[in-house]
């Protein structure tokens, strides 16, 4: 595998706020890499500075070999990173489909194209059968699945996804997972996530990099991750459940 995302030393302030502290990381393609961490640890952060919504104060980000850090969140979208966002943002009024189609159309003129691509999107998603429901009338579950619905129907390279698990019962945390898997594999789409729910962390992560005030404590494969004391001591000892 190839280096496919690389952060290096990005730090982000907001006034006297540090909330991510001179991280360093890099994703290779195809894989699935995790992070992990504590509220306020200063993740969602960290994936603003990578889809372009907020540029980092210091440090650089290379996608696919080119420099981001400073782009445009569109710009760095249309480059092939997509995401999702933790608290789901539907177009309410619209139906599912034409929620996928706003995402479709990024790199597609033809609205045919579009559409037929939306669709095969909600397919993966298990949301064909829903596509002309308002997304303001879906379950918790279903927003959830539309959400990873839309970032998948810009073409991404990169997915990254945060928090998509949250508030799911088990059973739909499985369900996610096999499609995430699917995405993964079939489709040969990179996925950074975000994630507190570690049953998910540890059937998709190869790796996992885990923050707290702002700054990287660790990263290895989930098995290292889950023994260190210093992450046990911070995070997996008082707010994950397995």
């Amino acid at each position: 595998m190839t280096e496919f995302l690389s952060v290096n030393g990005v730090s982000r302030r907001f006034r006297g706020l540090v909330a991510v502290d001179k991280v360093s990381f890099s994703v290779n393609q195809g894989e699935i890499f995790a992070v992990i961490g504590p509220n306020g640890a200063g993740k969602t952060t960290l994936f603003n500075m990578i889809a372009g919504v907020a540029p980092p104060d210091e440090g650089t980000i290379s996608f696919r070999g080119a420099r981001t850090d400073g782009m445009s969140a569109d710009a760095v979208c249309r480059l092939g990173i997509g995401r999702t966002f933790q608290i789901v943002r539907p177009f309410p009024t619209l139906s599912v489909e034409d929620n996928v189609l706003v995402g479709a159309l990024l790199h597609r003129t033809d609205m045919s194209a579009a559409r037929r691509h939306a669709r095969d999107v909600l397919a993966k998603l298990d949301l064909f059968d829903k596509r002309t429901v308002a997304a303001a009338a879906l379950t918790l579950p279903d927003r959830k699945r539309l959400e990873v619905a839309r970032a998948l129907a810009t073409d991404p390279k990169l997915l990254l996804l945060d928090e998509v698990m949250a508030g799911l019962v088990p059973t739909e945390i499985d369900r996610m997972v096999e499609i995430l898997r699917s995405i993964n594999r079939e489709m040969s789409v990179t996925i950074l996530l975000i994630e507190h729910v570690m049953r998910a962390v540890m059937a998709l992560a190869g790796r996992v990099l885990v923050l707290h005030h702002g700054t990287k404590i660790a990263q290895g494969t989930p098995e290292e991750v889950v023994r260190d004391p210093t992450v046990i001591k911070s995070y997996l000892g008082a707010e994950v459940a397995f």
